[in-house]
């Protein structure tokens, strides 16, 4: 079922690389959203270089979707951060960062905005609302909230498993997360200090320190896989070098980018969280030697 809502215009953030038909499914299950509903809903999609005919693809098959181009050196954050810029030119009622690999359920923008609507109402401080992802497979939940737990590391966080009611958690995964217009306009962009991850978490980081409260939103709004294991700075298999390299690279862990991160939400012992990653990872990478 449907929520109605008063008429209130969307946006929908996606960025996209090289994953066609997932970005075709996610998209598709956008459309689902506006059925017999008086949302008006727009997406902008950056494909950040595709070679696989992802642009194309979508706009034959979703002429209305605005699709921009990129140079494919802009990655996750820099490519929503694009996308973002310009949909904020639009002046929207809400935006939703989500991820190309999401898939909606068909409900999914239905929770999000009556979840908000809900809570606006009781609370008078500027609210984000995350939606939960779960494994297509297995039913695990894979993205959403944050909760920090530990009062003297503030980056050590566990996952916020969704529930019947809203809970509150810390920051966010930027795989669907609902932001409202006086979100956007206090806490403004995703930072380009970083170029692919992280800028998801310090955006809900600076957004609480402005004032704003995140809210994980009713059970899950669809599904979305883990991105790890092979390929990844973190598998294990590949030589140590690789994977340092990778570490380095940025879809790892770059040291200037952590070094902002670690400096801004790490707390008094920042420092130590900061080197903390690459001497563990020498520590153990020659222990298996």
């Amino acid at each position: 079922m449907f929520v109605q809502f008063n008429e209130m215009r969307v946006c929908f953030v996606i960025a996209c690389h090289n994953r066609r038909q997932k970005t075709l499914n996610c998209i598709a299950s956008i459309v689902q959203q506006v059925r017999d509903t008086s949302i008006e809903v727009s997406v902008i999609l950056l494909d950040d270089g595709s070679t696989d005919g992802t642009a194309d693809a979508v706009l034959e098959q979703f002429p209305a979707i605005r699709v921009i181009r990129g140079s494919g050196s802009l990655y996750w954050n820099g490519a929503m951060r694009q996308a973002l810029s310009l949909a904020m030119e639009g002046d929207f009622d809400y935006y939703v960062l989500l991820n190309d690999d999401t898939h909606l359920y068909p409900n999914a923008l239905g929770v999000l905005i009556s979840t908000h609507e809900r809570l606006s109402k009781a609370d008078r401080a500027l609210l984000i609302i995350v939606g939960s992802t779960q494994d297509q497979k297995s039913g695990q939940l894979t993205y959403g909230g944050w909760r920090q737990v530990s009062q003297w590391n503030p980056l050590k966080m566990v996952k916020v498993m969704p529930q019947s009611e809203a809970v509150l958690c810390d920051t966010v995964n930027g795989n669907c997360v609902l932001l409202s217009r006086g979100v956007v306009k206090l806490a403004k962009n995703l930072d380009g200090s970083f170029t692919h991850s992280m800028g998801d978490m310090d955006y809900g980081f600076r957004a609480r320190k402005l004032g704003c409260k995140i809210w994980v939103a009713p059970g899950f709004v669809g599904t979305c896989d883990l991105n790890a294991g092979k390929g990844m700075w973190t598998d294990v298999r590949s030589p140590v070098q690789e994977r340092w390299k990778r570490m380095m690279g940025p879809k790892g862990l770059p040291p200037k980018e952590w070094l902002v991160f670690t400096y801004r939400h790490g707390g008094l012992l920042w420092p130590l969280l900061w080197i903390n990653p690459y001497v563990k990872f020498w520590i153990k990478g020659l222990l298996r030697f």
